[in-house]
């Protein structure tokens, strides 16, 4: 397979990092919405592509913070597995399928109940289709995590993880620094956005409870880092006892030594979210894991090609490293 080789018209992670959300063409897919209930009363939309066989293989896609199963990343998997004849499942985390989840709690980076609950939902569903899951950013994290909490009962024969805050803490502090303030605004927008739109709901349909639970939080304006809305909202929300305890707990690079499930890991050194020094060591990786680290690439970038034909790595690697593994279990 052709090596990464980073656009030359795209230098540096920021423009890497920028080209996907805001240049890239959306691949128009038919797809299907299902709407899955948890157990808790809430509900996670799907979205469905692909062919229905019921023995083709299934791939489940995590989507990154403030994404959704329309992220270009996503769409463009999706496009690529239904390609080789592979159908595919999005996943949009609570809240982001275009409307306000029903709960106080939301979504965030060590909710791997809701992808555990997901799996076992899938694996019902399509009980002869081998399966597979990819995570991108904050999605990458959260299957990290599971992989490690579930050990050789994941349910899934491989994964494949892209751009991973692996240690949450550090993550906030680099995202905080030069350049990378630009991204923190929008992730701050975007998040008390959120939280507005679940408030404007509930007051709506009259579950004053809920908005209670959300008003307790106190206001939601001065939320300039991940350490204020992590501390004030996702730690409290989410049972953890503040912002320092929710990094810990759910940072995916405590969890990678357990992990039974064959991996892949894509990571670029110039991710702007992500410092050097929060990668993992090799000796903190189970043997199943593939760590593919890359000199360049942003986060979730990865473009190659030229101008007038830009390429997707991700695009092509992910696909073809699934096929791999699905491969070895003939």
């Amino acid at each position: 397979m052709t090596p990464f080789q980073p656009a030359w018209w795209l230098p540096g992670p920021h423009l890497q990092t920028l080209w996907n959300p805001m240049c890239r063409r959306p691949p128009k897919l038919e797809r299907r919405r299902e709407r899955l209930w948890l157990e808790d009363g809430d509900f996670l939309d799907l979205d469905w592509h692909g062919p229905h066989q019921a023995e083709a293989p299934l791939v489940l896609v995590l989507h990154g913070l403030t994404g959704s199963s329309d992220s270009l990343y996503v769409l463009g998997l999706q496009q690529q597995l239904a390609a080789q004849g592979w159908a595919s499942v999005a996943l949009n985390w609570r809240g982001c399928s275009g409307e306000p989840n029903l709960l106080a709690r939301g979504y965030h980076s060590g909710a791997s109940e809701d992808l555990a609950e997901t799996i076992r939902h899938l694996r019902a569903q399509r009980p002869m289709a081998p399966l597979y899951a990819v995570g991108y950013s904050l999605g990458g994290n959260v299957l990290l995590k599971y992989l490690g909490e579930s050990g050789a009962d994941s349910q899934l024969q491989g994964a494949a993880a892209v751009s991973v805050p692996f240690r949450l803490d550090q993550c906030a502090d680099r995202i905080g620094l030069g350049f990378s303030r630009v991204y923190q605004r929008h992730f701050m927008r975007e998040m008390v956005a959120y939280v507005k739109d679940k408030q404007r709901l509930f007051a709506h349909q009259g579950m004053s409870d809920r908005l209670s639970t959300l008003e307790k939080l106190g206001p939601l304006d001065n939320m300039r880092t991940f350490w204020d809305f992590d501390g004030r909202i996702t730690a409290p929300l989410h049972g953890y006892a503040d912002a320092e305890d929710y990094y810990r707990r759910a940072s995916s690079r405590y969890f990678l030594g357990r992990i039974a499930t064959p991996t892949l890991i894509i990571q670029a050194d110039d991710d702007p979210f992500v410092f050097p020094h929060s990668l993992p060591e090799a000796s903190e990786l189970a043997p199943c894991i593939e760590f593919e680290l890359h000199a360049h690439g942003g986060h979730v970038g990865f473009v190659e090609g030229s101008l007038s034909k830009p390429g997707y790595y991700l695009d092509r690697r992910i696909p073809q490293w699934l096929a791999e593994q699905a491969a070895k279990l003939l």
